[in-house]
């Protein structure tokens, strides 16, 4: 207790500039604040604050220090927040972007009953297969499925996803279902030519070592569930994720083919500009989503429903 008082005095001196300020804030005599500054720099073993009769000012070390407690005090604050009914409340607009095909499956259902948690937030959900750059386009946080590219933004892994190939029943009567990936040539392959994904290819496992084939492509389309119409269609072979097809397969509208070539899986990650003084709706928003994805039962597919016996 006596640290947490002494960076929270730390804190409030700093941003205020004066003992006296912070004292008042915290009902305490001045000499109360100087007393833990001291003690927490003599337990640290460096200067903080450069204090003279005039004026009070940050060292480097200081500087440094003091955005570390904020963050700190940020995440204390929303931490109890988060478990204490009377403590603050979520508030604010959130902006989050998604994949058209997985945001209308599996981020739209869940924007009421997230709402209906947090009554006082607002929330746009824009649906795109384009990577939408979250920090320029002002967005929140992006639900991403897939390889993620390299960058600055953080990134969290919510759940895994594992891609099938696929194709209907009526096309492998026509074609005779593929035995390796190299004879993905010799097929019709239905392919994504959003730039959001698949850019490397299909991947596969071969000899134990990851592969990414670019089939060459009979028909594309920059929607995936325009891809997985088509599939569903007899057009010809898709590469699409168990989420989407997992349905269809067992229900028999679609099997999947190379499952001993199967790649391992990649992930559904929430991806935000920075972890330092994430909003509470932010927060509650990414746990939200990990709750959910992480309950294995929220991914099975629906039982059948049983068609009713005549007497």
């Amino acid at each position: 207790m006596d640290r947490l008082k002494q960076i929270e005095s730390f804190v409030q001196v700093a941003t205020k500039g004066s003992l006296t300020a912070a004292a008042n804030l915290e009902g305490v005599a001045p000499a109360v604040i100087g007393r833990r500054i001291d003690a927490l720099e003599a337990r640290l073993g460096v200067k903080l604050l450069v204090r003279t009769t005039r004026r009070i000012s940050l060292t480097h070390e200081g500087s440094a220090f003091l955005e570390d407690c904020q963050r700190l005090l940020t995440d204390l604050a929303n931490a109890e927040a988060s478990v204490s009914a009377g403590g603050v409340k979520a508030s604010g607009h959130l902006r989050v972007t998604a994949p058209a095909g997985f945001g209308r499956r599996h981020v739209a259902p869940l924007v009421p009953r997230f709402l209906q948690l947090h009554p006082e937030v607002s929330l746009s959900l824009n649906l795109s297969d384009r990577v939408v750059d979250i920090v320029n386009e002002g967005f929140d946080c992006a639900v991403r499925v897939g390889d993620l590219p390299d960058s600055s933004l953080v990134s969290l892994r919510l759940a895994d996803n594992r891609r099938l190939c696929v194709a209907s029943p009526a096309y492998l009567q026509r074609r005779p279902a593929p035995q390796h990936p190299s004879e993905l040539s010799q097929h019709d392959c239905l392919t994504l030519s959003s730039d959001a994904s698949q850019t490397r290819g299909w991947a596969f496992t071969v000899d134990g070592a990851l592969v990414h084939v670019r089939p060459p492509s009979r028909v594309d389309c920059s929607d995936g569930q325009v891809l997985h119409e088509w599939c569903l269609a007899g057009l010809g072979l898709a590469w699409r994720s168990t989420w989407e097809v997992e349905g269809d397969i067992a229900a028999g509208r679609l099997v999947s083919v190379l499952d001993d070539f199967a790649a391992p899986p990649n992930g559904i990650y929430a991806v935000f500009a920075q972890r330092k003084h994430l909003p509470l709706r932010v927060r509650l928003w990414i746990d939200f989503l990990k709750h959910t994805y992480g309950d294995a039962a929220y991914w099975r597919p629906p039982a059948p429903a049983q068609t009713p016996q005549e007497p």
